[in-house]
């Protein structure tokens, strides 16, 4: 019987989970045993997979579970070192050229196990079976309004957290920029995509003009000068080879309109990094990091931003993912069939 193991997450401000109580009890009844963990932060209650026929196991036990088990999680294990025997389903962040994925995958070829990327699971098509994009954008775009919001006081971004629902969010970044009483203009590259709607949308929500670009506008190349004469850039094209740069190191002394970033993709250590004004991750606590001062520049690279709306990302997700999940039973074809040609692509000469 194929056996699902939903652990709990270990990171830092990471709520969100890749399966609903109503998602699980349809695995169930397709004959598939799931497992979920306690955790002490998930925002979907244990108690609704208990009452869709779950097994329970203890928060963080996974490195015991049986090992015909398929783990399943969302962001990074613990970088403990230690050999992965199990089948994973996460986002391993480890194919794109970051520095950091070969240490994960020399961990999967020491433990014989196997990584089923949530990032390249996708259909005969190539595309994407499941995304956080939408609430990443959106989520990226309020917390760089936030930013450019704090500049007009003087001031750095203050930390973020999570929030109940999109309108508790909505409201507070209203009444932020109702307090200045101007609006900035706004440019997404990436637009027509998940990401980019998201981005879009809490902009327009919020009265931003928003320019918005995606392949046609950027199949030139570069450079990019208009993205200069913006109040606000985001970014929501992920880094791959042949990804532009939209904004160079020299954009930093020049004569420019842009104090904000929003790297909603958040690839600093790739090498196709396409903002290389930056070179780390942002946190909930410092969300932007400051890159220049005269005049200001700053730069928002949170990379779990749809925690920040945990149940509405989470229940989006899951619904996108369930359909694939339903045919674990045959990991040698479709979609896993898939995922794991391109592990053992990115394995070899590890």
């Amino acid at each position: 019987m194929t056996h699902l193991w939903v652990r709990a997450e270990q990171r830092p401000n990471e709520d969100r989970v890749g399966m609903t109580p109503e998602g699980a009890a349809a695995l169930i009844a397709a004959g598939v045993r799931v497992t979920v963990e306690e955790s002490s932060v998930r925002a979907i209650p244990l108690d609704g997979y208990k009452d869709a026929g779950c097994e329970i196991a203890a928060e963080n036990s996974w490195p015991e579970a049986p090992k015909d088990a398929i783990i399943f999680g969302l962001k990074e294990l613990p970088e403990d070192g230690t050999p992965l025997p199990h089948r994973h389903i996460m986002f391993g962040h480890a194919y794109k050229g970051q520095h950091s994925g070969r240490a994960l995958l020399e961990r999967f070829k020491a433990g014989g196990g196997t990584l089923y990327d949530l990032e390249y699971l996708v259909d005969e098509n190539g595309r994407r079976v499941a995304a956080f994009g939408y609430w990443a954008g959106y989520a990226g775009a309020a917390v760089t309004l936030k930013t450019w919001a704090a500049q007009q006081c003087g001031q750095e971004c203050p930390p973020v957290g999570v929030y109940a629902n999109k309108d508790a969010l909505n409201a507070e970044l209203l009444a932020e920029l109702n307090a200045i009483g101007t609006r900035p203009r706004a440019i997404v590259i990436g637009a027509l995509g998940r990401v980019g709607t998201g981005a879009a949308d809490m902009c327009e929500a919020m009265g931003v003009a928003v320019t918005k670009w995606d392949m046609a506008e950027t199949a030139s190349g570069g450079p990019f000068p208009d993205i200069l004469n913006h109040n606000l850039f985001l970014n929501c094209i992920f880094a791959r080879p042949g990804t532009p740069v939209f904004v160079p190191r020299d954009a930093l002394t020049a004569p420019r309109t842009l104090t904000a970033i929003g790297d909603v993709a958040c690839d600093p250590d790739s090498d196709y990094n396409p903002v290389p004004v930056y070179d780390r991750a942002t946190t909930w606590e410092a969300p932007a990091l400051r890159v220049a001062t005269d005049p200001v520049m700053d730069v928002m690279a949170i990379d779990n931003l749809p925690s920040m709306l945990p149940v509405e990302s989470s229940q989006d997700y899951a619904a996108q993912l369930l359909p694939s999940l339903l045919t674990l039973t045959d990991l040698g074809s479709g979609v896993w069939g898939r995922a794991e040609a391109t592990y053992k692509t990115h394995i070899e000469g590890i």
